[in-house]
């Protein structure tokens, strides 16, 4: 089963973060996935999968987690 994960989409993960929080924004995509909540985490696309959950919402449907300011030297 293959998943489509799209720049800004909404993706909700198997388990809570520390934060209290399921969901989280997609901001990198590729041989990783970097996802941002409170903090920002990169995982491979491997473990993402694993880890996903059943709901993705479109990226027209999210709300920003955290200003744009803050954004880390991996992201582009």
């Amino acid at each position: 089963m293959t998943i489509e994960v799209k720049l800004g989409d909404i993706v909700r993960l198997r388990k809570v973060h520390p934060c209290g929080s399921y969901k989280w924004e997609v901001v990198t995509v590729g041989g990783d996935i970097g996802l941002k909540c409170q903090r920002m985490i990169l995982l491979a696309s491997h473990v993402f999968r694993r880890r996903l959950g059943e709901s993705v919402s479109e990226s027209d449907q999210q709300t920003s987690f955290a200003p744009q300011q803050n954004t880390p030297r991996w992201s582009r």
